[in-house]
């Protein structure tokens, strides 16, 4: 990765459009913050970046991330994960526990956050874990990880459930009393032991193990109640049914502090991707069926689901070039996830550009109290940006993106808009394809 531009280096943004609306403006950025938006030509000796018909959104904000380190570098580094999401627009991500060893100590939660700023492509927010080692018997050091230098703000177990309703009514009493968020993977495993595969005809003409509906439901209605109780925040990671959404719907208009993020593979792919028995479609939870697929969009536009995660999930070949059963879930998402959003939900009509600023930049941001990114697209406001071509279309090819692993399911697939440029506090992290290292101001 070459050198960017320095951190005092002006940047000029010539003729963007502010979520895609009005006319055409120039920004400059400098110091880290919006200093001016105008349509009269200032003179200023600053970086150009040339934004005719191209759109200005507010840094994309990515909830849900795994980018391996410690422990699984031959699939993914917080540096290569970080190029990964610079490229896709987002100037923040929040990276899951489930490393080796598990983020479930100050110790690696600080290792991960200082990684983040050494690499400085975007802002990494270590996830601690709910329990220790992921197992779900004993509550994780979480006031120390939420009083470390990485000030741990979101916990999760994800990859497991926090399946013992004890311990996840007491994880959420003491995340209530820290200020932090508790993130479930909502799935009783006594329900999907060995399934591989959505329960429905696809599976059972398929022959593969199914996985119901309610294994994800179950929990999603029991943490609610126990959030409730509790006074607590709750979110839902990666929701995939139906039944979910009218779930959450219901526990919100009961005043239940729950949200939930959906996936941009939950969004455009259903469970007839497995005919083909390509482990690359092996994801947790699995693909749903379409009707489930609907009603995800749908909820996402009506803001009963709050927000778009990527789920990023780099593995080696060997853990996806294998019998169905036997390999690991998990797909690629950060490069790919604006388009699979522009596709599913700007192009028929279900959200705008100020939509798609909402569910992937400011709800993110405000679920975890993050208060320099998400921000409206003003003056004084931080500088962490992105530009997108809303005209561009490209063909995704998994050896040709910024993750050590290539396991996308996108494979060959075209889509509309690509992300031209993206800012992190001022400073250019990605422009035109190619992610721009902070090794000469390291």
């Amino acid at each position: 990765m070459s050198a960017r531009t320095s951190a005092n280096t002006p940047v000029l943004i010539k003729g963007a459009l502010l979520y895609g609306e009005g006319q055409p403006v120039d920004v400059l950025v400098a110091d880290g913050e919006i200093r001016r938006i105008g349509t009269d030509p200032v003179a200023v000796d600053a970086e150009i970046i040339d934004a005719q018909g191209q759109i200005l959104l507010p840094g994309f904000v990515d909830l849900h991330t795994h980018l391996r380190e410690p422990g699984r570098e031959d699939t993914e580094t917080i540096e290569t994960g970080s190029a990964a999401a610079a490229l896709g627009g987002y100037t923040a991500v929040f990276a899951m526990a489930n490393t080796s060893p598990v983020a479930d100590s100050v110790v690696v939660t600080d290792h991960v956050w200082r990684r983040g700023r050494e690499v400085g492509l975007v802002d990494v927010y270590p996830v601690g874990a709910v329990t220790v080692g992921l197992a779900g018997k004993q509550l994780a050091e979480m006031g120390t990880m939420a009083a470390g230098l990485g000030a741990v703000r979101m916990f999760s177990d994800d990859g497991h459930c926090v399946h013992d309703p004890l311990i996840m009514r007491r994880a959420l009493e003491y995340a209530n009393s820290l200020g932090v968020l508790i993130a479930q993977h909502a799935e009783d495993p006594r329900l999907t032991e060995g399934a591989i595969a959505h329960e429905g005809p696809t599976a059972a003409r398929l022959g593969l193990a199914g996985w119901p509906r309610a294994a994800e439901e179950s929990i999603v209605a029991r943490d609610a109640l126990l959030a409730r109780d509790a006074g607590a925040r709750v979110h839902i990671c990666h929701a995939s049914t139906a039944g979910t959404v009218e779930l959450v719907k219901w526990a919100k208009s009961q005043g239940i502090a729950i949200t939930a993020e959906v996936t941009p593979h939950h969004l455009l792919l259903d469970d007839s991707r497995l005919e083909t028995y390509d482990a690359v479609n092996k994801v947790n939870p699995p693909l749903r069926e379409a009707s489930d697929a609907a009603a995800l969009r749908q909820a996402l536009a009506e803001g009963i689901l709050d927000c778009v995660a990527t789920d990023h999930a780099p593995h080696a070949e060997q853990d996806k070039c294998c019998e169905f059963a036997a390999a690991r879930p998990g797909m690629l998402g950060l490069e790919t996830a604006l388009s699979i959003i522009v596709r599913t939900m700007v192009e028929p009509g279900l959200l705008d550009w100020r939509g798609v600023a909402r569910v992937m930049s400011e709800r993110p941001a405000a679920i975890v109290g993050l208060d320099d990114h998400g921000r409206p697209l003003e003056v004084g406001e931080p500088a962490n940006l992105t530009l997108v071509d809303p005209k561009a279309s490209w063909t995704v090819r998994g050896s040709e993106l910024a993750s050590i692993s290539n396991n996308t399911p996108f494979e060959a697939m075209t889509f509309p808009a690509r992300v031209t440029a993206t800012l992190l506090r001022g400073r250019v992290t990605a422009r035109d394809g190619k992610a721009l290292g902070n090794r000469a101001e390291a």
